[in-house]
């Protein structure tokens, strides 16, 4: 039994330089023609049987824009970043270097009062192991760049330090083919989708 889970990062909704941690922005000027641009290659995944997306603002847009409709979980949410919320990555390592640090460091360590590295993964992971087990199904979920690059590290069974390592783009695509603790990576097969 194999299941197909397509995961697209959300749209900007922000510069790169102005991203704040657990970000609750919509979509700015940038996402939203990011997204119109490259509407013809994703629309298509809206074929799957199951779609979802995180519950922001920047992530539901994305995906209602593309045409999924998608069911907001829960489960996808970003990372609890507790009191760095809405900070930016460098406001938190000027003001709290060690903590900062702490956090990079340690996938065990939650300096900030929300989530570790760790239990996010672990969060995220769990809810890829129980979509639904049928085989053939095809899921698409709209998530945070942070999101998506949980998923891979859980499912690929690589360290939790290898988060640090993967690039999400906006609208960058990833495709997983597997079950409940037993995923692959599948490459995009250009036009042959």
């Amino acid at each position: 039994m194999q299941v197909r889970v397509t995961l697209i990062a959300a749209a900007r909704s922000s510069p790169l330089l102005a991203e704040r941690f657990d970000e609750d922005r919509p979509l700015d000027e940038a996402g939203w023609y990011e997204v119109r641009l490259a509407a013809p290659t994703l629309v298509p995944l809206g074929a799957a049987e199951l779609r979802y997306c995180s519950p922001t603002p920047r992530s539901r847009a994305t995906g209602t824009a593309l045409g999924f409709a998608p069911l907001a979980q829960p489960a996808l949410s970003d990372c609890d970043m507790g009191r760095w919320r809405g900070r930016t990555l460098m406001e938190v390592a000027a003001g709290e270097p060690q903590a900062f640090d702490s956090w990079l460091r340690d996938p065990r360590s939650a300096p900030h009062g929300g989530e570790s590295l760790l239990r996010f993964i672990t969060r995220v992971g769990h809810w890829l192991d129980t979509r639904p087990a049928d085989d053939g199904v095809r899921i698409v979920a709209v998530a945070e760049p942070a999101v998506v690059r949980a998923v891979l590290v859980y499912a690929l069974h690589v360290p939790p330090d290898t988060y640090w390592s993967i690039d999400a783009p906006p609208l960058s695509t990833v495709t997983l083919a597997g079950g409940a603790g037993r995923w692959s990576l599948r490459l995009d097969e250009g036009s042959r989708r």
